[in-house]
């Protein structure tokens, strides 16, 4: 059996527009037939780059090979180029032909991927979800309320789920660390107060921040939320500042979470190593893939951490995800969008099962999703825009921060 045939789609997601803009599937077909779903979550270069990377890292490292070489293939993408060191846009090209390619063993065999990765120890995974705005909010208002955050924090919670996000701390900007306003600080306070206050003790709060302060902002802000006692508190510097994020981990009694920005078990091992962080959240389709986020979770393993797979994409990575949530001893919990109904649901016709705040293991062969190859199709993302998009602008000291996430529904131009 080698690897044939690849197909990229690049499909647009429609308002809400949880998980980002738009998605890249890949589809792998292997010379006997047998066809495979992957999803990249690379988000540094335009659509119609990525697509020729993706195109380029399969032509170059994987075809014409056996989908059972995954070692192989990975050390041909790892050390391309002379560089022996995990560049995060080629390996999120492969991360996703990887994620296919178990999909492509698995139906092989007739097995989950799971199984073929040690077998079963997890038969439902815990689930959390974004908070997001309610049909009767004011979309634009939703991210600066406390009020509605925790309107929405009730509703999740009487519909199952035990933990939920959300991220008030202010912009995502192209400059590195900053102090956070007193404003965000004072928002994140009432925010946490307002949702703590709304579900009690029946969930956890996590509370984003996306790598944007400075060492001593970030410890700041986390001894100003400490009261309401979250569960985590995640990415509160630049990711690869692994010094920093030890030292912020030594500064707050809040369990320090990253992962979404790293790629491969070497950054893993220093934010757990170095870094103190005691949740890592590795993206099956940035992490190198599959078995490298198993080896990811072995290392955290062994340093008494935890596993809880980041999802800001489409349901493909949803899966692969699962696959690995439902095999490694040392899971938290995984990441849904909502409860991956709507568009997400519709694109894998309604495979994945989520029920009273837990997502089923799934039991059919490969990830266990039916792809809609015709809903994909008619789906194209035609513009030019990134994934996410960081503010260009500073953090405002003298106003109000009025950033809405990387991807703002209705924001988007689609150029």
């Amino acid at each position: 059996m080698k690897l044939a045939d690849l197909e990229v789609f690049v499909v647009g997601n429609p308002p809400p527009g949880g998980g980002g803009r738009y998605f890249i599937f890949v589809k792998l077909t292997t010379d006997c037939g047998i066809v495979g779903y992957g999803e990249v979550y690379a988000a540094a270069i335009g659509p119609v780059a990525m697509q020729v990377v993706i195109e380029d890292v399969f032509a170059r490292h994987m075809q014409g090979e056996n989908p059972e070489n995954i070692e192989k293939m990975f050390r041909r993408v790892y050390s391309s180029g002379f560089t022996q060191r995990p560049d995060p846009t080629v390996m999120g090209a492969f991360s996703g032909m990887e994620i296919a390619c178990w999909d492509i063993l698995g139906k092989a065999h007739g097995r989950p991927v799971y199984a073929l990765l040690g077998g079963l120890m997890n038969e439902r995974l815990r689930s959390y979800t974004y908070l997001y705005p309610m049909a009767h909010h004011d979309v634009d208002a939703f991210w600066y309320s406390p009020e509605m955050a925790a309107e929405s924090a009730a509703e999740m919670v009487a519909i199952g789920f035990t933990a939920v996000k959300f991220d008030p701390s202010g912009p995502y900007t192209i400059y590195g660390g900053h102090q956070p306003a007193m404003r965000d600080i004072s928002l994140s306070v009432a925010m946490c107060k307002a949702v703590r206050e709304a579900v009690g003790d029946k969930a956890d709060l996590l509370f984003g921040t996306h790598g944007q302060f400075t060492t001593g902002g970030a410890v700041r802000l986390a001894q100003s939320i400490e009261p309401y006692q979250p569960l985590w508190f995640e990415e509160p510097v630049p990711p690869d500042n692994m010094g920093a994020l030890a030292r912020v981990s030594g500064g707050t009694r809040i369990p320090v979470a990253t992962g979404e920005r790293l790629t491969t078990k070497g950054e893993f091992a220093q934010a757990v190593k170095v870094g103190g962080a005691s949740i890592l959240q590795p993206a099956t389709g940035r992490s190198g893939g599959i078995l490298e986020s198993k080896k990811i979770a072995a290392i955290a393993e062994v340093y008494n951490a935890q596993i809880a797979p980041h999802l800001y994409a489409g349901p493909v990575e949803w899966a692969a995800n699962i696959q690995l949530g439902a095999n490694i001893p040392n899971l938290l919990m995984v990441e849904s969008i909502l409860t991956g109904g709507g568009f997400h649901s519709e694109l894998v016709k309604g495979t994945i099962r989520w029920e009273e705040g837990y997502v089923l293991t799934p039991t059919a062969p490969g990830l266990g999703i039916e792809f809609d190859e015709e809903l994909a199709r008619s789906n194209p993302y035609t513009g030019s825009r990134l994934h996410l998009e960081m503010q260009e602008e500073g953090c405002a000291y003298s106003g109000a921060n009025g950033f809405a996430g990387g991807a703002p529904v209705g924001k988007d131009s689609g150029d």
